[in-house]
């Protein structure tokens, strides 16, 4: 699959910008998008990524571009995960294997990296506002033309994109969204609107929608009206009766077309382009990993990938060191369920991401797939708990941001133990900024009511597993990083913890080290490098960030000349709290110096985490350093003991 320059020329050499494209004739353009395929797979191949949506939209993308007049016209991909081939015809092949990797190309849109990202992405269900956004733009003079929203099936179960539907159906203004119809998210997408979707394509006149893939207008007479009564039976909407849901919106639906034949696409887009006054819904039917066997069987169609051998599909990942925090989570969980009936867990679309699969391979009727929506899975779990159950909400830190307003007002108002299992906290890798964890430790630990946890290492989330199930007495969370632990000794059963009580780890002078979370091995990688100096710093794990271990941070201070709180959490977190706490204590005017290191206030690109730890300044290096600057000491003057 790899490709070689060394060869004669490609169709794919030729085109430099998506303008290239529109100069080829019909018959070029699916030769064209086979070349594109080959080249996602080799590229991917080397960088890993999101391979299976890539493949699933590679004629779409040769078409769209083809038919639409971009960069000026707005080409909008929801979520983003699956616009690897159009950065390659979009000017970027000369970088498309930096993918994701430290100082490359983003892994979703970004509106810094292209004129052809014009709006960037990497949560889902959000193309369709922006889209009219632009629309809007476009009627009050900006420089803008036609703005088109590619959103999957999954997508738009979510809320969001049904609100925005609502708005462009209402305001009539022309816009294109292209519903992208493969029948699978992250995970096979569940709930009626997936069954409806498939119930247009599946019908017992299905095979007559290709009669129908442009409008009936552009059709001479007799087959003009065939062609409506096949779609009329395809899409339920029959003289005189109901349409359908997207009619019913103020779209006008125009499908179910094949999306990886180029004819039908082409067409479609064309007379859409051509003809549409108001919003147009476009339905396209695809197969995610489409062109690439081994996505293709795989059962979730290769969404996510490390680097991988093109010919076999097997894929480079590296022998695990230690378990993983989500598999760790996930069997502490059914560990738990097996002895408490009332626990249930409750998933937004990510039942393996988060962990959920294996309580639900054990008890399925006790996890809920509420699919894209957390702001539903939120309060559906509120509704769990107010109904006696106990139920966890595994949600990762970035996509729990879009439930916030629902752990407000529908969680923590009226004091509902949920349980919220916080995956991905901290900073992520690959996917860069738009799934990082940082703010979850400063937007929980605000809210009344609510406890809120985070794990040093792989056993301490075990232990508070088992602090969760126990405790009814309002909300709780807990956070954990992505990837492996540190290599622990695990228990067999995790223990409850008393609330609100840190740690001592490891008991030193001078200098006191207390960390909140998985930045707990670094702060002792700190220790050991100040050991160096002839300084042997206290080691405290907090373990709560809500309520404070109010004695613990008294001890430290009276104790030290110098206290350093560290989190893997923006600024307003944890270090916050123990500043809050001492100064309205009057503990703030004492000899101890006191710093609290942080995620600076910016957001930090893509790399691997050791580097992005590195730029966010929370390396054991610079722990090191700011706690010895902070006590009085300057290493670059002191003379290293001898080892």
């Amino acid at each position: 699959m790899c490709s070689d320059r060394s060869k004669s020329p490609t169709l794919l050499d030729a085109i430099a910008q998506p303008a290239d494209l529109r100069r080829l004739p019909d018959e070029a353009l699916a030769a064209l998008a086979r070349e594109l395929r080959a080249e996602t797979i080799s590229a991917v191949s080397e960088t890993g990524g999101h391979l299976g949506s890539s493949l699933g939209v590679v004629e779409m993308t040769v078409a769209l571009h083809a038919v639409f007049d971009t960069p000026r016209d707005k080409l909008i991909w929801d979520v983003g995960h699956q616009c690897y081939p159009h950065k390659i015809l979009t000017g970027r092949r000369d970088r498309i294997r930096t993918l994701r990797q430290e100082g490359g190309l983003s892994g979703f849109t970004k509106r810094s990296e292209s004129e052809y990202d014009p709006f960037g992405a990497a949560h889902s269900s959000t193309s369709i506002s922006a889209a009219l956004g632009f629309a809007v733009g476009r009627d009050m003079g900006m420089d803008t033309g036609d703005s088109i929203a590619v959103i999957g099936d999954g997508a738009i179960s979510a809320g969001m994109a049904y609100e925005a539907m609502n708005n462009a159906g209402a305001s009539g203004r022309r816009l294109f969204v292209i519903l992208n119809d493969n029948e699978m998210s992250i995970a096979p997408p569940v709930g009626a609107m997936s069954r409806y979707m498939s119930g247009l394509y599946d019908g017992p006149m299905g095979a007559l929608h290709r009669m129908a893939e442009g409008f009936e207008t552009t059709l001479p007479g007799p087959l003009r009206d065939h062609a409506r009564r096949a779609r009329a039976l395809v899409t339920g909407r029959m003289p005189g009766g109901d349409g359908t849901l997207f009619e019913e919106l103020g779209f006008q639906y125009l499908g179910p077309i094949d999306g990886h034949d180029m004819t039908q696409l082409l067409g479609a887009f064309r007379a859409a382009r051509t003809r549409a006054t108001g919003p147009v819904l476009i339905h396209c039917c695809t197969v995610k990993g489409r062109g690439y066997a081994p996505a293709e069987n795989a059962a979730d169609r290769y969404h996510g990938v490390a680097r991988f051998d093109p010919a076999t599909g097997t894929q480079a990942k590296a022998r695990p060191n230690a378990p993983g925090y989500t598999k760790v989570f996930g069997a502490a969980l059914r560990e738990a369920a097996r002895d408490d009936p009332r626990i249930v867990a409750v998933t937004a679309a990510m039942p393996s991401g988060t962990g959920l699969n294996i309580l639900a391979e054990a008890m399925p009727d006790r996890v809920f797939d509420v699919g894209i929506a957390e702001q539903h899975g939120v309060t559906f779990a509120a509704g769990l708990a107010a109904s006696g159950l106990r139920p966890f909400c595994a949600i990762y830190s970035t996509f729990l941001q879009r439930g916030y307003d629902q752990i407000v007002h529908d969680v923590a108002l009226q004091n509902l133990p949920v349980r919220f299992a916080i995956d991905r906290a901290g900073l992520v890798g690959a996917d860069g900024a738009t799934h990082a964890g940082a703010f979850d430790l400063a937007y929980l630990s605000n809210l009344p009511n609510f406890t809120v946890m985070a794990a040093a290492d792989e056993a301490e989330l075990v232990h508070m597993v088992a602090t969760a199930a126990a405790h009814d007495a309002g909300p709780i969370a807990f956070r954990y990083p992505r990837g492996e632990g540190v290599g622990v000794d695990m228990p067999e059963r995790g223990r409850v913890l008393e609330i609100g009580k840190g740690r001592i780890v490891r008991e030193g002078k001078g200098i006191a080290l207390l960390s909140l979370g998985a930045h707990l091995a670094t702060c002792l990688e700190a220790a050991e490098e100040m050991s160096r100096f002839g300084v042997t710093p206290t080691v405290a794990d907090a373990r709560f960030a809500k309520p404070l271990d109010r004695a613990l941070v008294r001890r430290l201070l009276r104790d030290h000349d110098a206290l350093i709180t560290v989190e893997q959490g923006a600024r307003g977190g944890f270090g916050a709290a123990v500043l809050h706490y001492l100064a309205n204590e009057g503990l703030l005017d004492g000899r101890c110096a006191i710093r609290c290191m942080t995620l600076p206030d910016r957001f930090i690109e893509q790399a691997a985490p050791a580097a992005m730890y590195a730029d966010a300044g929370l390396t054991a290096t610079d722990i090191a350093a700011t706690a010895l600057e902070a006590a009085g000491i300057r290493p670059a003057m002191a003379r290293p003991m001898a080892d």
